[in-house]
């Protein structure tokens, strides 16, 4: 029962990952300039991603059992934005600022994705190939942002 408990806990951690990066990629929406539609875009479709994410492992922690959480956000989403609110204060909410804003709240993810597949509780192969799909795809995501960051950077 315990393993299911810890599972339970890594699960809902990761679900308040992907509420963190929705709560971030909305506010990155709301932070960019008209001229900036291809941004919006992506940041968009990062979000949906996130959404799809969040309903996979409230699904899995459903079938074991637990409570997903419904919202909530990590400690350090509540820092990603209040850092991502003082950048664009200082900084005019320009596309390079975002874009590293948003690079940030990423890396979190990957960090927690990581130490999520480290976790003894994702053992089951089941749980392991979600986690490491889910991880792919936001390391994908991560990239983008990244290319989309340094090519404004060399502008």
């Amino acid at each position: 029962m315990q393993h299911n408990e810890d599972l339970v806990s890594v699960l809902n951690d990761l679900i308040r990952i992907n509420n963190d990066r929705i709560d971030g990629y909305e506010k990155a929406i709301t932070e960019t300039k008209d001229a900036d539609d291809d941004l919006r875009s992506v940041f968009r479709r990062m979000a949906d991603e996130s959404r799809q994410h969040k309903a996979e492992l409230s699904l899995e922690v459903q079938k074991i059992g637990g409570e997903p959480v419904a919202d909530g956000t990590t400690a350090s989403g509540k820092i990603y934005r209040a850092w991502m609110d003082v950048k664009a204060t200082f900084t005019g909410k320009d596309r390079h600022s975002v874009l590293a804003a948003c690079e940030f709240g990423e890396d979190a993810a990957q960090k927690a994705y990581k130490e999520a597949l480290e976790d003894e509780a994702t053992n089951s192969a089941d749980i392991k190939q979600l986690v490491m799909k889910q991880k792919s795809a936001l390391k994908a995501s991560h990239d983008l942002i990244k290319r989309y960051r340094d090519m404004q950077a060399a502008i």
